[in-house]
């Protein structure tokens, strides 16, 4: 059975490819502007739904895996950030501070319509940290705006941000909680 990760970004699939399972990445193309953001939780668990729906109509024997991730501040939920400006006010904003980062898995079997989902949350922790350091992570980083974190905890300056997390490493990390991903692939039918 063909395995489809509904999603074409680039962390993911390389995250993805750790647990040596063939798969194939397929973009949803989910008007994601739709979905209400009062909720953190609930926002990643429609938004995982909608792009492993949307993805699954094109399948009928294969598992299909969706999944969105945001993250969660001072009751705001965070998303890309949209300019280096919004950038830089957001780390700004975090350092010395705790926020979440929520991330939505569905998956859908479409040859026995078993349908499984999970919410995995991760508490983060920031060290604080000058708006030197900000500058200094930007100016390193030019895709700090793929990220809904809006900082990269991998690689560059950011990296020595992080001083403590709760929960799965892989989700924040990865943006994939890989020991969910694996339960859940078992739940819907596949044999790892």
């Amino acid at each position: 059975m063909k395995i489809i990760l509904g999603t074409t970004s680039p962390y993911r699939i390389q995250a993805f490819k750790f647990l040596r399972i063939d798969f194939v990445a397929e973009g949803s193309k989910v008007d994601e502007s739709q979905v209400d953001r009062n909720n953190p939780e609930e926002l990643v668990k429609e938004l995982s739904k909608l792009k492993a729906e949307a993805v699954a109509k094109n399948h009928n024997d294969a598992i299909v895996i969706g999944m969105d991730s945001v993250g969660y501040f001072n009751g705001k939920i965070l998303e890309k950030p949209k300019s280096r400006e919004e950038g830089f006010e957001r780390l700004k904003s975090l350092s010395g501070n705790s926020h979440q980062f929520y991330t939505g898995i569905h998956i859908i079997n479409t040859a026995t319509e078993k349908v499984v989902s999970r919410v995995v949350k991760t508490g983060i922790y920031l060290r604080k940290f000058s708006e030197k350091e900000i500058e200094t992570y930007l100016n390193q980083d030019k895709f700090f705006n793929t990220y809904a974190l809006g900082y990269d905890p991998l690689e560059h300056y950011s990296s020595t941000f992080t001083e403590k997390i709760e929960g799965s490493y892989n989700n924040f990390l990865r943006g994939i909680p890989l020991e969910a991903v694996v339960g859940l692939l078992q739940e819907a039918g596949y044999n790892l």
